[in-house]
């Protein structure tokens, strides 16, 4: 017996509500720069959702949060060890005198290297756009 039904020939792209799709299919781009601009696009995209955060400038504030966390999470497990109240405290007392000026040390430190890389990307940036000629000083 004769098959009755042929198979479609091409892809129907309507939806069963009758709207048919106009937008250009997701798949290779044509070119290359085509695929570059989608690239970037999609990195950008990236950076804004949850990419590394920009340090801050050091601060007495944050250098005492961070310290008054690492000096409880020590208290705490000395005390989880059955260790005296009395030690416990002076043992928290002395971490946090030793934890918020390495805290704040640190965050220099990271802010400090953050914009002397940031100051070189820039640089880079101006002279690969000026096509490497030196600017005179002076």
């Amino acid at each position: 017996m004769a098959q009755t039904k042929k198979k479609r020939r091409r892809k129907h792209r309507g939806t069963q509500g009758g709207r048919i799709d106009t937008r250009p299919a997701r798949g290779r781009a044509r070119s290359r720069g085509e695929a570059q601009n989608r690239a970037r696009s999609r990195t950008n995209q990236k950076k804004g959702k949850g990419g590394a955060k920009t340090p801050q400038p050091a601060s007495w504030s944050n250098a005492l949060k961070k310290g008054g966390i690492a000096a409880v999470l020590f208290a705490g497990i000395l005390a989880l060890m059955g260790q005296n109240p009395i030690q416990i405290i002076v043992v928290g007392v002395a971490m946090l005198g030793f934890y918020v000026p390495l805290a704040f040390m640190m965050d220099g430190f990271f802010f400090r290297r953050f914009v002397r890389k940031e100051a070189e990307k820039r640089q880079e940036r101006e002279t690969r756009r000026t096509g490497g000629a030196q600017q005179p000083e002076g």
